[in-house]
């Protein structure tokens, strides 16, 4: 089988990485996600387990659709027995590029038509549309006029963990904050300090990443599960993998440290990390002040910009000042803004051209933080 796991953009390189450290066979990066082979187990492992992947799509078939009536019969002519019946709900999202059908809610509306069709002429019966919980979820990618077929074996996107009960402004997703950890070079054992926690996303993955906590262990079921072809030799396995991934939670992790100037942020922090389940010293204080707790620790930050500058005048140099002071042994900086490259005045060892939602940003590395750099 092939599968595609989504990602961020500029997150595709950290995947490929995860997914090979999985074990996961034929990894492959590519625009938009990251490609890999198997069965689904495989498939199934990357959903428990992959920090920074959004989706686990299935491939199913592939087709050229140049016009509506290609497409349409395309679809109509995968054998969807297999995953759809009148008793399961199903819902179709789409994505155009270059191509002749260029509507994608034209696009997913006659891919749902096909499948419903073929599901009525061979059971008698159609299956019901549930556009916000559907118990089985297609995505039809059209390119260059060929469409590629996919079953969402997520669910709900993977970078929900379940723990998010409060939010500032502005927060980072799950996914990426996973991605900006493994891309800072933060080697899971040394102290980790987030000086602008915000409601505390990067502090809680890097808690959970040096424990081991399968980022999937705390839902009740993904997509797949709800398939038609969910059998029980894979429920089996499914309470098998579960299982093991419980016992290889570590007891402790690495020293982890958020902090940030706004209580409202420390308090959602607070009460993020017990939802999630691990430990996050979190204080209140002005990045300006930051300290280092050891000469090994790593910082890792999003300071706020754009629309979050309001009233911040000096942050950056007065943050980058109060760094070359620290003596961090590593730094990782999502910056959204050129003028947090400036106010550093070096720079970066490594960057990465990242996007948080539609805002392009630079992830700014450096081996260390030392006024001599």
């Amino acid at each position: 089988m092939r599968f595609f796991a989504t990602a961020a953009k500029g997150t595709e390189p950290a995947l490929r990485d995860e997914l090979r450290e999985l074990r996961l066979p034929g990894v492959r990066a590519d625009r938009g996600g990251v490609h890999f082979e198997g069965d689904l187990p495989h498939a199934a492992r990357a959903c428990l387990w992959s920090r920074i992947a959004v989706r686990v799509l299935l491939e199913i078939a592939s087709f050229d659709a140049p016009h509506e009536r290609a497409l349409y019969d395309g679809a109509r002519g995968v054998d969807w027995r297999e995953w759809v019946t009148p008793r399961t709900t199903v819902a179709v999202r789409a994505s155009c590029r270059a191509s002749r059908l260029a509507h994608s809610q034209f696009v997913a509306q006659k891919t749902k038509d096909a499948i419903v069709d073929a599901i009525r002429d061979g059971a008698g019966a159609r299956p019901s549309v549930d556009r916000d919980d559907p118990d089985v979820a297609v995505a039809v990618r059209l390119a260059r006029d060929a469409a590629t077929l996919y079953l969402d074996m997520s669910g709900a996107s993977l970078h929900e963990r379940g723990w998010r009960a409060h939010a500032v402004s502005a927060p980072l997703r799950e996914t990426l904050a996973a991605a900006i950890l493994r891309l800072s070079g933060w080697n899971r054992e040394d102290a980790l300090v987030d000086p602008m926690c915000g409601s505390g996303t990067l502090a809680i993955e890097a808690a959970a990443w040096s424990r081991n906590v399968a980022p999937g262990l705390s839902r009740a079921r993904f997509g797949f599960e709800r398939w038609a072809s969910h059998d029980d030799d894979m429920r089996r396995r499914m309470r098998e993998m579960r299982e093991r991934a419980r016992t290889l939670v570590s007891p402790a992790g690495a020293e982890v440290i958020a902090s940030d100037t706004d209580s409202a942020a420390v308090q959602a922090t607070r009460e993020n990390a017990r939802a999630a389940g691990v430990e996050v010293e979190v204080r209140q204080g002005d990045a300006c002040h930051v300290e280092s707790p050891g000469p090994r620790a790593t910082l890792v930050t999003n300071p706020p910009y754009g629309e979050r500058i309001e009233a911040t005048a000096g942050l950056y140099e007065g943050f980058a000042r109060a760094l070359r002071r620290a003596r961090f042994g590593r730094v990782a900086i999502l910056a959204g803004t050129p003028a947090i490259a400036r106010a550093m005045g070096r720079p970066a060892d490594r960057f990465w051209v990242l996007y948080n939602g539609p805002i392009e940003c630079r992830l700014l590395v450096y081996a260390h933080s030392a006024e001599s750099a």
